[in-house]
């Protein structure tokens, strides 16, 4: 008690008002009644299994297990059977006469007492159990008008009957012997006009393959009834299908898997008819438990480069489905299609959703690193299928280069590359590495837009004929990327198309000549001046190239500035405030345009020279991948210079 004097009172609780609550608001799809009835009756069968481990003569009626689950279209009912442990008085109005009372909850409790007088605490007890909330089976409210659970627990000579419309109140009464199951639980609901699509069996099998297919006891489904007006007909029951066989597949041994059952149980997870490229499967144990089925595609998925796709799978507790599109994998590897099942996952009170924990983090972690490391054994063990994965998906998972730095050193195991002496796209960075040029320092790179564009620009000139390969980034992300990576093998990443060459302490190859290194003469001096003069509105500068052999020019990033390609891909997307930064002009000062223009400096007509000097930055924007800045005076630029052309004299 405080200072202040005062009375001490209970809790009130509207039980009406909290039952049409829970129902309505905790649950977001109906049709999840169908998977907590199912778990509630696998517990069940678990629970006998359990206790006729010390008391044999509970099962030995039937000592095997089994759901079943009929429609009956004339009564309008559904029902969930099982022959598990069953309840008795006591237990139903206990159970089901309490909202959120687990009966799991303190089985568990009892077993892990039990365990502990025996000294047995080491070994984990009671983890095929599943419910641990006690609230699952109120949700068959959200479909039925009211509910009976006939039931007789295992051992038992009395059963027992409760029933409620889920209002608030309930009952329970003796039932016959003969109306009652050997032992176990029968749920009938009593559908509700609303939820006539339960009664359709092909519904109700695609809910249970959805949500309970890797349930640990066997689940068979009964239709009884149909459209005929036959009374004999309408009572007649069809042969029970087996839905599940009481083991999904990734619980079992992989050398009991076949090849044909995992290509098969793809086709249902993906959605695709290909053949897996690669199939993952192992069970992990030690501080945490879970097992993972995964496949890699054997073909793009068309919904690959979907914003709104992240990697997703399935995740099941405890066998049961959670979640159909749980986001497990980071979003660079969601081209993969995985099962993962833990029993180690809190949940959230409806069993919808789990919660954010250091477990399932730990959990989306160690799966991610396991996945990334099967692809890397690929890469090294089997070029060729490599190849195919890579080709499907290599643009994807290079998003993981920008957006995992923690696994950025994996990924360049993973990473190929069109370059410009192996333009096929398979080139590793251990490859690169080990052909690095004598007192090359670095792994040179060009961004753009095209492979094929990319190899004829003018920037790698200079670095062909040094025989230095160049790394050709055709993908939006490299140019993201590229600029945080802070290199591979102690080699740092270097754009050729930003700043200084630098390569000139890197010799040409054999038979071919490096671009001249001394600096211009004095009537090149004065033309790069004139240039300047002419183009400084566009330009930051010009200076001659130690890059060009071919060319007469070409645009360069400054410095300490964005790459060209990163810029205007900012720019595209509205991430840049001001305008464009200017560009470098570089000019090939041994190119015959430029000696000429050079050499006719002082006698050269002016509008002609202003001309070629524009046309010159305009050809550098072209093989940049830009269009002209003022396509009209481009055009009429071009039409002069080709009128004057045309109509000159040829030399008597």
């Amino acid at each position: 008690m405080t200072e202040m004097d005062g009375q001490t009172h209970a809790f009130q609780a509207d039980v009406a008002r909290l039952l049409d609550l829970m129902v309505h608001s905790v649950y977001s799809e109906r049709e999840i009644f169908l998977r907590e009835l199912v778990s509630n009756a696998a517990d069940a069968c678990e629970k006998l299994r359990h206790e006729a481990l010390a008391d044999p003569a509970l099962t030995a009626d039937c000592p095997s297990f089994l759901i079943r689950v009929t429609i009956d279209k004339a009564k309008r009912t559904l029902a969930v059977a099982d022959n598990g442990i069953g309840m008795s008085q006591e237990d139903l109005a206990s159970s089901l006469g309490t909202i959120a009372r687990s009966g799991t909850r303190a089985f568990l409790e009892k077993l892990r007492a039990d365990s502990k007088d025996d000294a047995q605490e080491s070994k984990p007890v009671g983890n095929d159990l599943i419910g641990q909330f006690g609230i699952g089976f109120y949700s068959a409210f959200m479909v039925a008008d009211h509910i009976d659970v006939d039931s007789r627990r295992a051992g038992s000579d009395a059963a027992f009957r409760w029933r409620s419309d889920g209002k608030g109140s309930f009952s329970i009464s003796p039932l016959p012997l003969e109306d009652a199951p050997t032992r176990g639980t029968n749920v009938v609901l009593h559908l509700n006009e609303a939820s006539g699509d339960f009664l359709d069996g092909y519904r109700v099998e695609k809910i249970l393959r959805d949500y309970s297919s890797a349930i640990a006891i066997p689940v068979e489904l009964v239709e009884i009834g149909g459209e005929s007006s036959d009374d004999e007909e309408q009572g007649k029951a069809s042969e029970p299908r087996r839905i599940t066989d009481g083991s999904a597949l990734w619980t079992k041994p992989k050398s009991a898997v076949s090849e044909e059952a995992y290509t098969e149980f793809y086709h249902g997870l993906a959605g695709q008819f290909d053949k897996p490229a690669l199939t993952l499967h192992w069970h992990a144990e030690g501080r945490h438990e879970y097992s993972v089925l995964a496949f890699v595609p054997g073909s793009r998925p068309f919904d690959l480069f979907d914003p709104a796709r992240k990697g997703r799978g399935k995740l099941y507790v405890r066998h049961v489905l959670i979640a159909q599109d749980a986001e497990i994998l980071p979003g660079w590897l969601r081209f993969v299609r995985l099962v993962v099942d833990s029993a180690d996952l809190p949940l959230n009170v409806s069993r919808e959703m789990i919660q954010e924990s250091p477990v399932y983090s730990m959990i989306k972690k160690a799966v991610a690193n396991r996945v990334v490391q099967e692809l890397i054994k690929l890469s090294e063990n089997d070029a060729d299928a490599y190849a195919q994965v890579w080709d499907h998906f290599g643009a994807v998972i290079k998003e993981g280069l920008y957006e995992d730095p923690e696994r950025r050193d994996s990924l360049f195991k993973l990473a190929r590359f069109a370059t410009s002496t192996h333009p096929d796209g398979k080139r590793s960075l251990a490859d690169y590495v080990a052909a690095l040029r004598p007192n090359q320092t670095a792994i040179y790179y060009l961004l753009g837009e095209d492979v094929k564009r990319l190899q004829a620009s003018p920037q790698l000139e200079g670095f062909r004929s040094r025989g230095i390969e160049v790394l050709l980034l055709s993908d939006p992300i490299d140019a993201f990327w590229v600029s945080n990576a802070l290199g591979y093998d102690g080699k740092p990443f270097k754009s050729v198309s930003q700043g200084a060459a630098d390569i000139k302490s890197i010799a040409p190859e054999e038979g071919k000549e490096a671009p001249p290194s001394e600096p211009p003469s004095a009537h090149l001096a004065s033309l790069f001046a004139l240039m300047k003069q002419q183009l400084e509105e566009v330009v930051a500068d010009v200076r001659a190239s130690d890059r060009l052999s071919e060319s007469p020019a070409c645009l360069i990033a400054q410095e300490h500035g964005l790459d060209r390609r990163l810029e205007r891909l900012l720019a595209e997307h509205g991430q840049l405030g001001s305008a464009l930064s200017k560009p470098v002009l570089e000019i090939n000062p041994t190119h015959p345009l430029v000696i000429a223009l050079a050499d006719r400096l002082g006698d050269a007509d002016k509008t002609t020279l202003d001309d070629i000097i524009w046309l010159l930055f305009d050809e550098a924007r072209l093989m940049d991948g830009e269009k002209p800045q003022d396509a009209g005076g481009f055009a009429a630029r071009l039409t002069r210079i080709l009128m004057k052309a045309a109509c000159e004299k040829p030399a008597a």
